[in-house]
């Protein structure tokens, strides 16, 4: 019965997907086939001017307009092919304000010249490391304890050389020690679709969760020594044929090196009690994205699912594991104020024990039942379903900050959004331990509520909530992502 309520969350999933594929609001014809010809009914675009794009290199922005010089575009739907054009450039994370303008054209009596006028974000960022070593804000707020803070630099290139590429090199001090870096190239072939990565890392711990009880992580501390030591690196390829649709595959190489009191405190912490593990690992990702805006969306849809194979048999080991993810979420304005949204995540693995390290179920991440924020439920299986209704409390306003000289930050926009919501979801675990009083998994998982968001520029969002789940725990809770 367990797995079956699984199988219904990722099949009601795919279903969606495929019935919302089929909503004509994102499918807009460009042959207008459907009209019969006249020439008042067509725009010629004559020519695309681009104003502000002081770094962005200008193939960048032609790549997200759904329009191209000397197109003929019907007028019926020439409005709809510039808000996904618009959309288009906001959702690459490089702008702050994107504006469009038309002016008839001088050369064709029914042509039209297209106007852009962007204002670039800041692109590099020296970010200090404040780092709290739990997996939200709201579990470390419950213990407060100050030894338990990393801190360093991350600097961050965002849009390098204009090409929207992305640069990013880390150095963590404190309890977690980590050096890392990684860079993208988003395009490496004249058509603009082939892209690539690269990154390596490694990572020290003092301290590490070696187990899970009352669906609380447990840690082992050594301020002598490191726990563990972990490094890795990876290559990516990126392919994205069209507007909406990426395919990312990943290769990595993972080396652990374990402390041998992890091990006997807990012998499935590793593989086959083994302190050190070396493997290849592949993992592929399809995403089909189709939302108004990625870091808060109030329109569209969106769907992944991703394949990953731990060990691959290159390096003898014992590691053999697989599973599948998937997500899809779908998004309704209902009307100038009141918008619907709900969210189906699921996850599946082969069956067989797997390592306490590598195995996980929710509370990590974003794929957690709102009011189970303070908990985790590991197992090798999950569903889990979120819905939200919002009201524009004070929908999207600019504000103009006259003591800052520079219009990437001067410029502001914002919003306040107010929102019911109400969280399912499911872990199954297929070798559950009651001696260590983890009730949580293979039972239903419920909790609802009310929160404020507020979404401002820079991706920002900052969401508190009040909620309450089934088993009759309430609470307040801070987090800085979109809910769905």
């Amino acid at each position: 019965m367990r797995i079956y309520l699984l199988l219904v969350f990722s099949l009601i999933s795919i279903f969606a997907t495929s019935q919302s594929r089929r909503d004509t609001t994102f499918q807009i014809p460009f042959d207008c086939s459907d009209i019969p010809y006249s020439e008042d009914d067509f725009f010629i675009i004559d020519s695309i001017t681009l104003n502000g794009n002081k770094v962005t290199r200008d193939h960048i922005i032609y790549r997200e307009l759904m329009f191209s010089v000397n197109d003929t575009v019907c007028k019926k739907y020439f409005a709809q092919i510039v808000k996904k054009s618009h959309e288009n450039l906001l959702n690459t994370s490089l702008f702050n304000f994107v504006t469009f303008d038309t002016v008839p054209s001088r050369i064709h009596p029914n042509g039209i010249s297209v106007r852009l006028k962007f204002i670039e974000r800041w692109y590099i960022w020296p970010l200090p490391i404040f780092e709290l070593s739990e997996r939200n804000f709201n579990s470390w707020l419950e213990a407060r304890d100050w030894s338990r803070v990393s801190y360093g630099i991350n600097v961050v290139w965002d849009n390098f050389r204009g090409r929207r590429e992305k640069l990013n090199v880390g150095l963590r001090f404190g309890y977690d020690q980590k050096f890392d870096f990684f860079y993208t190239i988003p395009y490496i072939d004249k058509r603009e679709k082939l892209g690539i990565g690269v990154g390596a890392g490694v990572e020290l711990n003092h301290e590490v969760a070696y187990n899970t009880e009352n669906n609380k992580r447990v840690f082992y501390k050594d301020e002598d020594n490191y726990v563990r030591t972990k490094g890795f690196s990876f290559l990516q390829l990126s392919y994205r044929r069209n507007y909406y649709n990426l395919h990312v595959i990943k290769l990595y190489y993972n080396y652990d090196d374990f402390d041998d009191s992890l091990l006997i405190k807990n012998p499935g912490y590793s593989s086959n009690d083994k302190h050190i593990l070396r493997y290849f690992s592949l993992y592929y990702k399809f995403k089909s994205d189709h939302r108004d805006s990625r870091p808060y969306p109030l329109e569209g849809y969106y769907f992944d699912m991703g394949f990953g194979k731990i060990g691959l048999g290159l390096i003898p080991n014992d590691l053999n594991v697989f599973y599948f993810l998937t997500t899809f979420r779908k998004y309704w304005k209902l009307n100038d104020r009141f918008y619907y949204a709900f969210g189906l995540n699921s996850k599946f693995s082969n069956k067989g024990e797997q390592p306490y390290f590598i195995t996980w179920g929710l509370g990590y991440g974003r794929d957690f039942v709102r009011s189970f924020e303070l908990y985790v439920i590991d197992g090798q299986n999950f569903g889990l379903f979120k819905s939200n209704f919002k009201f524009a409390l004070l929908p999207p306003r600019i504000m103009n900050l006259k003591f800052i000289p520079s219009e990437k930050f001067s410029k502001v926009h914002y919003a306040f959004y107010l929102n019911f919501f109400t969280d399912i979801g499911f872990v199954y675990n297929a070798y559950p331990d009651r001696a260590l009083h983890n009730y949580l998994d293979n039972t239903l998982l419920v909790g609802y509520g009310l929160g404020l968001d507020l979404v401002t520029y820079y991706d920002i969002v900052i969401r508190l909530e009040f909620s309450i789940n089934n088993r009759g725990d309430k609470g307040v809770f801070i987090h800085f992502t979109a809910s769905i």
